[in-house]
């Protein structure tokens, strides 16, 4: 049986004080966690991605960015 939709990875970018950028797949129930945390009291964070466990320090995190856009072949 085909994964829903609800269910595949959604490609997200994590941005950092100083510019740095943590590119990564995560499934959206891991989005919509890390969303919850976002502008909390800080602290800690272990963000689960297609690659392994990213644990993410709350208070250096700029943006994320929430890559929604099919990607499609051509021009």
């Amino acid at each position: 049986m085909p994964a829903a939709k609800d269910s595949k990875p959604v490609k997200i970018s994590v941005g950092f004080h100083g510019g740095h950028v943590l590119p990564a797949r995560v499934t959206p129930d891991a989005l919509a966690t890390l969303r919850s945390v976002l502008g909390k009291s800080g602290g800690w964070h272990d963000l689960v991605t297609e690659d392994g466990t990213v644990v993410l320090d709350l208070t250096r995190i700029d943006y994320l960015l929430v890559d929604h856009e099919e990607h499609r072949v051509g021009f």
